[in-house]
């Protein structure tokens, strides 16, 4: 999964290209920026000492508490609970099996350590038989989802499908986004988007020292809070037909994002996921995005910025695998949707998976997965009735193998028959 992730050129989200991550950091005084943020663009008002975390909040050093302190870093908006909370029903069970990966074999406990483990909740048969918080972490930490973000937005374009907002997949995204009509996004469909089949040239390089349209975007929109991430979308230009190549682009969810916003009826997206998500769910806390460009004028950050605990990220993972359906029996999102989003736009990889509707499937198995950076993860297996979220803090070059040892660790573990 990750190889092929990287062969897509992504960044935020399941995969991130060695530039960021392999970029030496040097000590320097809280009143001087890096100098690879300093060149590009405008001066920021954001206080240099956050720009500098910003820019080093993905090293290993750091991330397990930066992934899960994102309202210390940015301007967020929240995505409020209200209402009764659909409980967990509990059957703890010890983790009794092992997993084969590489030739050698090992254990829950060690997987936990091996693939830099935050938290881990697994649900089976519609019960808790697992949940563990490591590194001062607990039920009420709020966790960075990445690019499982990237699931949630789809989930949402749902609700605006069923509701009437969107009348069709069809349609062509500037019928509804007027301004992206002089750029490339013309004549691109909505269901094109959805399957990272945009066709735009935005390759996910991040190459600071020479900064291309995504590593320019990266720095503007999320590290000086001085441009919106969407915003190249209305200049972008085309480097394939589209809905000929799959392309893995965080700037397509950013343009979903914008039309979520755009048909919402005056709201945003955080109240519109707040009303059709997040109290429906019966979610246990409040969820935030991180907002992108100046306070006041930047929005969500709907390609990667969605904030949440685990266990509220286990409701959605319970709400896809009964088809939209939350355990307190309100229904979400339709069935139809569940099975189209989660199904594989392309003929899969017998070893890779696939890409469906902002969801990657997996190969050989009637199951998908919600995934972002560095290890953040929302595994649904149907055949199995499993749902397993794990969020981690994959240091960047060792993220291949981490996420191919935590696929492996889900299958067997959604195959795993606790004793009664």
């Amino acid at each position: 999964m990750q190889t092929k992730i990287k062969n897509m050129q992504c960044f935020i989200g399941a995969s991130l290209l060695s530039s960021i991550a392999l970029l030496p950091m040097t000590a320097q005084a809280v009143s001087e920026v890096d100098p690879l943020v300093a060149a590009v663009g405008p001066k920021s008002e954001v206080p240099i000492a956050i720009q500098n975390l910003r820019w080093a909040m993905l090293n290993g050093d750091v991330n397990t508490l930066t992934f899960r302190s994102m309202d210390t870093l940015f301007t967020t908006r929240q995505v409020g609970h209200s209402g009764n909370i659909t409980p967990f029903v509990h059957s703890d069970k010890p983790l009794d099996f092992t997993y084969d990966y590489e030739g050698n074999r090992y254990t829950p406990e060690q997987f936990l350590d091996r693939t830099y483990t935050n938290a881990m909740i697994i649900i089976k048969d519609d019960k808790v038989v697992y949940e563990n918080y490591r590194n001062n972490s607990n039920q009420d930490t709020h966790f960075m989802a990445w690019s499982m973000t990237k699931s949630m937005v789809s989930i949402l374009v749902g609700v605006a499908l069923e509701e009437g907002r969107i009348k069709s997949l069809d349609d062509d995204i500037t019928t509804y986004l007027p301004e992206l009509s002089e750029g490339a996004y013309k004549g691109v469909t909505i269901r094109q988007i959805l399957a990272m089949k945009s066709g735009v040239d935005y390759e996910e390089r991040y190459d600071f020292a020479n900064p291309g349209v995504a590593a320019k975007n990266h720095i503007l929109a999320l590290v000086k809070n001085v441009a919106r991430f969407v915003e190249p979308a209305k200049t972008i230009k085309r480097l394939h037909k589209p809905g000929t190549f799959l392309a893995y682009k965080t700037i397509d969810t950013a343009v979903l994002g914008l039309l979520l916003e755009r048909v919402s009826g005056g709201s945003n997206v955080a109240s519109y996921m707040e009303q059709h998500l997040w109290e429906p769910l019966g979610a246990e806390s409040n969820g935030f995005f991180i907002m992108d460009g100046q306070p006041g004028v930047g929005r969500e950050f709907t390609g990667a910025g969605f904030n949440a605990t685990a266990r509220d990220f286990a409701r959605v993972g319970q709400m896809m695998l009964h088809n939209g359906k939350a355990a307190n029996g309100k229904q979400i999102v339709s069935p139809e949707w569940v099975k189209l989003s989660t199904a594989p736009v392309d003929k899969e990889d017998p070893k890779l998976g696939g890409y469906g509707y902002q969801w990657w499937t997996m190969p050989n198995t009637n199951a998908y997965s919600a995934i972002g950076l560095q290890g953040q993860f929302i595994y649904v297996n149907q055949d199995e009735n499993t749902v397993i979220v794990k969020l981690s803090y994959f240091p960047q070059d060792q993220m291949d193998a981490a996420e191919a040892e935590t696929l492996k660790f889900f299958d067997t573990a959604a195959k795993w028959k606790p004793a009664n």
